[in-house]
């Protein structure tokens, strides 16, 4: 059971509660299952339709959730995974957009307007912010990226980055990539 996700301090916020029990969720799935496309397939869903479902979310409403993965043929670059909303791009360089960047920094970048950041890649215009998560293994290399978007400006704050790493990370920790 997921009592508590580091850096919400054990806080009693519905944003924060909402997220210990997505991740508990998501704990259940992974559970038994090392594939990491099984994994990443059911955690998008669960995740897509939970930040639907919430009314934590404030009238900001997610249009995709999924994964890229880091393509084992080219290291440079990320390939579509599991995933939930309109059709994505399919491959994404290292340092390009908001989750190749994220990737090549190995750090989570939240995004409140997709059109002020340098070199977004648009593959849904109806995006308009958006918070990258990279899939950090071990030895602090990247296997992809867990991709949100949100069809509203400023749609995603700390407790979304806090709660998304950590569901993050049990998706490392529980798959075989």
């Amino acid at each position: 059971m997921t009592s508590f996700i580091p850096g919400f301090n054990n806080t009693l916020s519905p944003k924060a509660k909402f997220y210990m029990e997505l991740a508990e969720q998501c704990s259940g799935l992974l559970q038994g299952q090392r594939n990491a496309v099984t994994n990443t397939a059911n955690v998008s869903s669960l995740v897509y339709h939970s930040l639907l479902d919430t009314s934590v979310r404030e009238g900001k409403p997610v249009n995709w959730v999924g994964f890229y993965l880091r393509d084992k043929a080219n290291a440079d670059s990320l390939l579509l995974g599991p995933f939930q909303g309109k059709p994505a791009c399919t491959e994404i360089a290292f340092g390009r957009g908001v989750c190749g960047t994220a990737a090549s920094q190995a750090k989570s970048i939240v995004v409140k307007d997709v059109h002020e950041f340098p070199g977004h890649i648009a593959c849904d215009a109806a995006s308009k912010s958006e918070i990258v998560v990279p899939l950090t293994a071990p030895d602090g290399g990247v296997y992809g990226v867990f991709d949100i978007d949100s069809s509203e400006t400023d749609a995603f704050d700390d407790y979304d980055r806090m709660g998304l790493e950590a569901i993050a990370a049990m998706v490392v920790e529980a798959s075989d990539f």
